[in-house]
């Protein structure tokens, strides 16, 4: 006796010690019933039912009395339909317990795939409008060339304002445009500028001679 109490510990809990009923597997328990409840609510169960209570009560009225298991009242075939009801809502009961079972985890997988399903077109809904509103600060090719057309027109109206700023400083220093001639080329008989330089009354400056 004292060794039974130090081996008993403390830390864990104490066995009942009431009737121990036998274990068995729910799940397998929870199959058998529902093929049960799935056979039971098909119409082939309703024919077979019906072909041995008529045969039951054929052979109880027809035959003769000594091969007569059940006489008039049926009082077997009534104890019989009896414990089959008896039998029958619980196990359907069952059956319908684990199919609500089953459609509330398939409800809920429901809710969290939609829940993600949500999420996932919120998120995709954000990111095409960020799309739209960086396309829309984008340049389009119609803007380029707007941009391009204006430039080269304001670098055509500064080139023209240049050259008349140009001539206008020439027509000051009371110079004329050349087309490529340098004003400050030395003057020598080839070219002719002495000729070019000549006065009229022949008084201008003359090749020497010898």
């Amino acid at each position: 006796m004292a060794e039974q109490r130090r081996t008993e510990r403390l830390d864990q809990p104490r066995e009942p010690r009431g009737i121990k009923l036998p274990r068995f597997d729910a799940e397998a328990f929870g199959r058998w019933s529902e093929g049960i409840a799935r056979g039971m609510g098909t119409a082939n169960f309703i024919v077979v039912m019906t072909v041995v209570i008529t045969v039951w009560f054929l052979w109880n009225t027809l035959a003769p009395a000594g091969l007569r298991f059940d006489p008039y009242t049926f009082t077997f075939l009534t104890l019989v339909l009896s414990l089959q009801a008896s039998y029958a809502a619980p196990l359907i009961l069952l059956a319908q317990n684990r199919q609500a079972d089953r459609d509330r985890l398939a409800a809920e997988e429901d809710r969290r795939r939609a829940t993600a399903q949500k999420a996932d077109t919120e998120y995709l809904a954000r990111e095409i409008a960020a799309l739209r509103i960086a396309l829309g600060e984008v340049a389009t090719r119609d803007f380029l060339r707007s941009e391009l057309a204006r430039l080269a027109e304001e670098l055509d109206e500064v080139g023209q304002r240049r050259q008349r700023l140009e001539r206008r400083q020439q027509e000051r220093r009371g110079q004329r445009p050349t087309d490529g001639v340098s004003l400050d080329e030395p003057r020598d008989d080839l070219d002719g500028d002495f000729a070019r330089d000549a006065r009229p009354d022949g008084t201008g400056p003359r090749r020497s001679e010898g």
